[in-house]
């Protein structure tokens, strides 16, 4: 199971014939605090025109938009459309446009809306989380070259490394790679190698990702 947000808040400004459009993004868990996020984006930009959002969560896989005003489907929607086409999830954006006294017409409000989207999405650090299991690896020193060199084979993350009295690694194996390393470790070390399950959580796995 994966799916693909971002790792913090960003902001991004395209400026259209005068109007100012701030795009704000914010990782988010919930309906709630999507509309915290766009709360307190109205609350610091009280003389725009207009502050139109759009959000997904996965919680209860939601989607929500709103043209604040704006012509109907020439704002909201292009936002939320951007983030669909970018795959992203638990997310929030809010695009704060100040008027400039220009008018854009339809086609123009879509692209400005979408563009400063795109912008803000383009600046993000995308992560891509993974459904994994924390494996805990206790082991003699001889088994550990072994180890080490097949770990990668199943683009694990390791947390944290202890060169003890024996190695213990600690990783995180995507849950559909964990049976099969197990029995690969037990089979490579005679079971000699002690393994020790942890909680099944979401990782970000976007720099193995990148480096496939």
């Amino acid at each position: 199971m994966e799916y693909r947000t971002i790792a913090e808040p960003i902001t991004a400004t395209l400026v259209e014939k005068k109007s100012e459009f701030i795009a704000s993004l914010f990782p988010v868990k919930t309906n709630e605090e999507a509309i915290g996020c766009i709360e307190d984006v109205k609350k610091n930009n009280r003389k725009a025109r207009h502050n139109v959002y759009a959000y997904i969560v996965r919680d209860q896989n939601t989607s929500r938009y709103s043209d604040d005003g704006e012509p109907q489907g020439t704002a909201g929607m292009p936002v939320l459309d951007v983030l669909m086409k970018n795959k992203l999830t638990d997310i929030c954006c809010v695009v704060t446009r100040y008027f400039g006294g220009i008018l854009l017409g339809g086609g123009g409000l879509v692209r400005a809306y979408s563009g400063s989207t795109s912008l803000a999405v383009q600046k993000s650090k995308i992560m891509v989380m993974r459904e994994c299991i924390a494996i805990e690896l206790t082991m003699d020193y001889s088994m550990y070259g072994k180890v080490s060199y097949i770990l990668p084979q199943y683009e694990i993350l390791q947390t944290s490394s202890d060169f003890g009295n024996n190695v213990l690694l600690s990783l995180l194996v995507q849950t559909n790679f964990a049976v099969k390393l197990k029995e690969d470790l037990v089979n490579l070390t005679n079971g000699q190698i002690k393994i020790t399950e942890g909680a099944v959580k979401f990782a970000d796995f976007s720099e193995i990702v990148k480096k496939l």
